[in-house]
């Protein structure tokens, strides 16, 4: 494929090369192709409506920052090989591949306790199976297990190509202009030290904007309350669905969504079970739209009711709060709501949620930001910055939430 490149047009970055076949015929790959069928940002077009991009995209635009990346640290000096090159750009490609469609709400109902991360990993060694051994070095990076530790932070670290690329690019779908980072200006500043991925002091202010962005990005988009709210009433639709899926197997889903609503997995079965991975590949948006139409004039009263609401976005009303909500104020909601919709105390778990959201856009605990003084020395970048925000923003805000029909 020397000579004769791939290059993809992407509405961030402009023209995207393809740096070696390896990367096009894994792009190739069913497995991956199946990214294009997954939205990026899940139940958030209900808030803004041009959020319709996917995890295809995504991937691509951080496979292009790490090429970006590898580029600027080899101009510094630090030797990247170029089958290491290949082998990090594959890692950050393949990151997100686990992803099943509407990814928490899947992993809180019908897919339980098996993280996409996992997944991931399960089909890159899929992959590497297939591929002859060619995805060895890529695994071996994306699981921390490689000796040059900074390959592994380009991939997954407070600072790495992942984050870089969903903050631009869902900044841009969704037009929230608060998410716009400096991602050029932080990829020239990027230098290594120690083994570990730090920057250099000319790019505070470009670090500083980041960590910001990331906290205002998680209250205005990943975690607007709206949001919440679809991705409440999602997960219990799975649920119901399940629930009725044991003990009528007539109800509708398309083959692969069947598999999972009638039986739980953990991920010791996805390793045993081969062919439970290809049915979960099988995933994507529309298996969970097709069903959740069809489901819609079902003869479950409950079941019919919240498919009616998520697709004419006859939402829950959600409460958002700083401070816990008593047992006392959730009692008389409950009661309330079980008067006014005449529910059977078994179904009210349907119609009445409450949980937890964290806001952590920084931490100095794990991977932390380094700035690379001009003295030599490497400072955490709340030490180094010369605002009081990023201390403060450094510490996790977490806030309580409720929601429920409108009444």
């Amino acid at each position: 494929m020397a000579g004769n490149l791939k290059i993809i047009n992407d509405p961030i970055y402009g023209f995207i090369q393809l740096p070696s076949e390896l990367v096009f015929r894994l792009i190739e790959h069913p497995f991956f192709q199946r990214l294009r069928r997954i939205k990026q940002l899940g139940m958030t077009h209900l808030v803004y409506p041009g959020a319709h991009h996917t995890r295809f995209h995504h991937a691509l635009g951080a496979m292009h920052l790490m090429g970006e990346a590898i580029e600027v640290l080899r101009s510094k000096g630090h030797e990247i090989t170029k089958e290491e090159a290949e082998a990090v750009t594959i890692a950050i490609l393949l990151h997100d591949i686990g992803h099943g469609p509407f990814s928490h709400a899947l992993e809180d109902s019908i897919v339980k306790g098996v993280r996409h991360e996992e997944l991931s990993s399960l089909f890159m060694d899929r992959l590497n199976a297939e591929f002859n051994g060619e995805l060895s070095l890529a695994i071996s990076i994306f699981r921390n297990e490689y000796p040059k530790r900074f390959l592994q932070q380009l991939v997954s670290s407070q600072l790495d190509m992942d984050r870089m690329d969903y903050l631009n690019r869902d900044s841009f779908f969704t037009g929230v202009s608060e998410g716009v980072i400096s991602f050029d200006r932080i990829l020239k500043m990027l230098q290594v030290r120690n083994d570990q991925l730090v920057i250099e002091e000319k790019g505070i202010y470009s670090i500083e904007k980041f960590i910001v962005a990331r906290r205002l990005m998680y209250w205005q988009v990943y975690l607007h309350k709206t949001v919440v709210s679809a991705e409440c009433l999602l997960t219990g639709i799975l649920k119901r669905a399940k629930e009725i899926a044991r003990n009528d197997s007539s109800l509708f889903a398309t083959p692969p969504l069947k598999v999972f609503l009638m039986e739980d997995y953990s991920k010791a079965d996805f390793i045993s079970k081969a062919e439970l991975l290809d049915e979960f590949a099988g995933l994507d948006d529309s298996d969970i739209a097709v069903a959740i139409k069809v489901w819609a004039v079902h003869s479950d009263v409950v079941l019919s009711d919240l498919c009616n609401r998520l697709i004419n976005r006859k939402l829950f009303k959600i409460h958002l709060r700083k401070t816990p909500f008593s047992e006392i104020e959730m009692s008389a909601i409950k009661d309330e709501i079980q008067h006014n919709f005449k529910l059977d105390s078994k179904d009210l778990s349907y119609y009445f949620l409450q949980g937890a959201l964290v806001n952590n856009a920084y931490s100095t605990q794990s991977d932390s930001i380094g700035i690379l003084l001009k003295s030599g020395e490497i400072q955490d970048i709340t030490e180094a910055a010369d605002t009081l925000n990023l201390k403060v923003l450094s510490e996790p805000v977490m806030k309580y939430f409720c929601c429920f029909p409108k009444v």
